[in-house]
């Protein structure tokens, strides 16, 4: 049991690694050995029978931020939108973008709009000293969550690069993903799209 929790915790850290490289615009350079998808209508001569869209699994975790408190995917029913911000301490994009994150979790009222940071290269139990320095440092003055087991299975599977941002409603449910730095203009107004949209 311990070796394979070693090697989990090895794997862990290479994915921790791989995400705390910076990446521009996911659109605009996804992974290289990702086949291009294409919406060909099949050559049959009646329409295929109407499908229904599987239903998003349900995205539960639990785990620790940076000041120590227990946190779990019960976050998301505290606000009517949750703003999920992936960063990592080696990613200056990630770094330049936090502030304005900072100044939109202190003007949004929390019930409406909450912001959520996951620490994409430092894990749980790990020195969180340069960690907590960047948060002071660039005002997001909202809660960080440190990576775990529990958090990269939940929401890091599909993540190739920092920062990337996911919007999610009250139930969890995953609204839009950016991947790439944005102005705090940007983000504001993807919110309130967001928002209207509910």
């Amino acid at each position: 049991m311990h070796k394979i929790n070693r090697l989990f915790w090895g794997l862990l850290a290479l994915a921790a690694v791989f995400l705390s490289g910076c990446g521009g615009s996911g659109a605009d350079n996804p992974p290289e050995d990702v086949p291009e998808t294409r919406n060909e209508t099949p050559a049959e001569t009646e329409p295929a029978p109407a499908e229904t869209e599987p239903e998003a699994p349900e995205i539960t975790f639990t785990g620790t931020d940076l000041e120590g408190n227990a946190v779990s995917s019960d976050i998301f029913s505290q606000s009517k939108l949750t703003v999920i911000n992936v960063w990592a301490t080696t990613c200056n994009p990630c770094l330049r973008e936090m502030p304005g994150l900072g100044e939109l979790a202190a003007a949004y009222d929390p019930e409406e709009v909450q912001i959520v940071g996951i620490i994409g290269d430092v894990l749980e139990g790990e020195d969180q000293t340069t960690a907590e320095s960047l948060v002071e440092e660039t005002g997001a003055a909202y809660p960080h969550l440190l990576l775990n087991e529990s958090i990269y299975y939940a929401l890091l599977t599909d993540v190739y690069a920092t920062p990337t941002t996911f919007f999610l409603d009250k139930d969890g449910t995953v609204l839009n993903t950016v991947t790439g730095a944005k102005e705090k203009a940007v983000w504001e107004e993807i919110i309130n799209g967001l928002l209207e949209a509910q």
